[in-house]
């Protein structure tokens, strides 16, 4: 099988971005991707490449992508979550598990699309984020899960303001929200697996190639309303 092309998943430690990883490699992808403290096992697959990176770093991030050098990437996936307080209540949440919560679900993967967007490859290249319905004021009208979707919701504003340099990139911008999932997040309860959803995901990506503009969708297909 020829190569299918080269991905960066960014987050893929465990869950989705490890399935992701995974059926990448599979399909004969070229597949970098990052972990934060140690490789997963399941993670030494054929034409995987591991980097170790925190995201919340900036100077992780830069160092990052001085490594890749040269490279372009047809895809690159920004995958990040935390859930921040299992109570989801303000008034009993600290002011450093706020803090922590926005960083890591809304501004470090921003910032780190910033620094690794010159490495998208003009044309046709997807510069994606993993997000939630629950971040939409449509799709979650009774503020399920509130501090964990505020910070969601802030993934998306943020994410709109990169809609500029990738349009002139002549690439795509995906929100996508990859469903309720079995991980360590979305519980056993979830009804998808892991796999299902990077499957999903990854048609997601390859079908949005060359269309341009910025879209929210899920791993199905279906559009959400922001």
């Amino acid at each position: 099988m020829a190569q299918q092309g080269k991905v960066l998943v960014v987050g893929a430690s465990r869950g989705i971005g490890l399935a992701v990883v995974q059926a990448f490699s599979a399909q004969n992808w070229d597949v970098t991707a990052t972990y934060r403290s140690e490789i997963p096992a399941a993670g030494h697959v054929a034409k995987s490449d591991w980097h170790r990176l925190d995201m919340t770093q900036p100077q992780a991030v830069n160092a990052f992508a001085a490594q890749l050098g040269e490279q372009r990437f047809d895809l690159i996936l920004i995958n990040a979550g935390i859930f921040g307080p299992s109570h989801q209540k303000l008034a009993q949440s600290e002011d450093d598990e706020l803090a922590q919560l926005f960083l890591t679900n809304a501004v470090a993967p921003v910032r780190t699309a910033e620094v690794l967007l010159p490495l998208l490859s003009d044309e046709k290249g997807v510069l994606a984020f993993t997000s939630s319905t629950l971040s939409s004021l449509n799709e979650n009208p009774d503020a399920e899960m509130p501090i964990y979707s505020a910070s969601k919701a802030a993934l998306n504003m943020l994410t709109r303001t990169l809609a500029g340099e990738v349009e002139a990139q002549r690439g795509t911008l995906l929100t996508l929200h990859p469903g309720w999932v079995k991980t360590d997040m979305g519980g056993e309860s979830a009804p998808l697996t892991a796999e299902e959803s990077a499957a999903g995901i990854i048609q997601q990506l390859n079908t949005w190639r060359g269309r341009g503009g910025h879209h929210f969708v899920d791993y199905a297909g279906h559009t959400l309303q922001w």
